[in-house]
C-alpha cells in the first residue's frame, strides 16, 4: 500500500511540474529558402521554361518548313535502334524489322528510299557533294547548272587530278590523257583524241564553213570526192598543187568535165611509162600556124581547113597546112623564134 501510494504521489509531482510554464524563451529557425535566393530560382525556372517552349516552337516550325514526314522520324530512330545493336548484339540484329529502313520517306523534295536519295524539282548543294551515281528520272533530263562554269574531275586514289571536263560561258575545256566520242549502237569510236594523233571514224567527214579545210602540212587519203551535184575544186591560189602517190594517181569525173588550169605552166610526165589520152576528139587550142607555100600555087585553091599536128625538138607544137606528104620541115620557122 506505502508503494503504490508513493508512485501515484511521484506521478501527480511530475504532471505538475511538466505543465508549470516554462520562464526561458526558445530560439525558432525558419527552413525554406527566402529573399533573393528564392526570387533567384524562380527566374531560373522561369528561363527554363522559356526555353524550352521557344526550343519546342523551333522545331516545330523547322520539321514544317522542311516537310518532315513521320515515316522518316520513324526511319531515322529505327536506323539507330539497328545499328546499335548489330554492333552490341549481332545475334540479334536479324530478329529485327528492318522494312522502314528499306522504305524511308524524306523532307521536301528528298526522298530517301532502297535505292538511295532522290532529289525532285531544283536542289542546291553549297558544300562538296559526294555520291556514287546521279540519274535523274526516266520522263526528264539531268542538268547541271552554274552561274559561272560546271566542272567535273575525276581523281585517282592518291587524289590526283587524271580527268577534268569544264563547261564555260565562252568554251568546253576537256583535260585528260585521250578523249573519246562514241556512237549509241555498238560504241564505235566516231572520235578520238590524244598527244600522237587524232582520228575521226565517222562514215562522212563534211566541212561546212566558207572557208572550207585548212591544213597546215601534208594530206594523206585514199579517195577525195565531192557531193553528189557538187564540183571538186583542188586550187592552190599562190602556190603550186602536188599530188604524189608511188602507184599512180587517178582522177575521175564521171559525169562531168575535168579542168585543170595554171598561170604559167602545166607538166604532165612519166619518168618510166608513157601519157595516153584516150578520147573522142582530142582539141589543142590556140596553137601557132605555120606557113607553107605549095611549089605550083594556084588561084583557084580551096581554102586551108586540114592542118597537120608538128613538134619542135623542145617539145613545142604548132599546126602546119596539109599537103601529100609531111610539111613540118617546111613550116619550121615556129620552132627557131620559140
Amino acid at each position: 500500500m506505502h508503494n503504490s501510494k508513493m508512485t501515484r504521489e511521484q506521478y501527480i509531482l511530475a504532471t505538475q511540474q511538466n505543465s508549470l510554464p516554462r520562464t526561458e524563451n526558445p530560439q525558432f529557425y525558419p527552413v525554406g529558402i527566402y529573399g533573393w535566393r528564392k526570387r533567384c530560382l524562380y527566374f531560373f525556372v522561369l528561363l527554363l521554361l522559356v526555353t524550352m517552349i521557344v526550343n519546342l516552337a523551333m522545331t516545330i516550325w523547322i520539321l514544317k518548313v522542311m516537310n518532315f514526314t513521320v515515316r522518316l522520324l520513324l526511319h531515322f530512330e529505327q536506323n539507330f535502334w539497328f545499328n546499335f545493336v548489330q554492333k552490341e548484339f549481332p545475334s540479334h540484329a536479324e530478329k529485327l524489322p528492318h522494312s522502314l529502313s528499306q522504305h524511308g520517306d524524306g523532307m521536301g523534295n528528298l526522298r530517301v528510299t532502297k535505292k538511295g536519295i532522290r532529289l525532285e524539282g531544283i536542289s542546291e548543294f553549297l558544300l562538296p557533294l559526294y555520291v556514287k551515281e546521279i540519274n535523274s528520272r526516266k520522263d526528264s533530263p539531268l542538268v547541271l547548272q552554274s552561274d559561272r562554269n560546271v566542272t567535273v574531275n575525276a581523281r585517282n586514289h592518291m587524289g590526283q587530278l587524271t580527268g577534268q571536263l569544264t563547261v564555260g560561258a565562252d568554251a568546253v575545256e576537256a583535260q585528260c590523257k585521250r578523249f573519246e566520242v562514241r556512237s549509241s549502237e555498238g560504241g564505235r569510236v566516231l572520235f578520238s583524241a590524244d598527244e600522237d594523233e587524232i582520228v575521226i571514224g565517222a562514215d562522212r567527214l563534211k566541212v561546212t564553213g566558207t572557208e572550207g579545210a585548212v591544213f597546215g602540212h601534208s594530206v594523206e587519203t585514199p579517195h577525195i570526192r565531192a557531193e553528189p551535184s557538187q564540183d571538186l575544186k583542188l586550187e592552190s591560189p599562190t602556190r603550186s598543187l602536188v599530188m604524189e602517190a608511188p602507184r599512180g594517181v587517178q582522177v575521175n569525173a564521171a559525169a562531168g568535165d575535168l579542168k585543170a588550169t595554171c598561170r604559167k605552166e602545166l607538166h604532165l610526165q612519166s619518168t618510166e611509162g608513157e601519157i595516153f589520152l584516150n578520147a573522142d576528139t582530142i582539141r589543142l587550142g590556140n596553137l601557132p600556124v605555120g606557113s607553107f607555100s605549095s611549089s605550083s600555087p594556084s588561084s583557084s585553091a580551096p581554102r586551108q581547113t586540114i592542118y597537120e599536128l608538128c613538134a619542135c625538138p623542145n617539145g613545142k607544137l604548132y599546126l602546119s597546112p596539109a599537103g601529100a606528104g609531111s610539111t613540118c620541115q617546111s613550116s619550121s620557122n615556129i620552132c627557131l623564134w620559140s
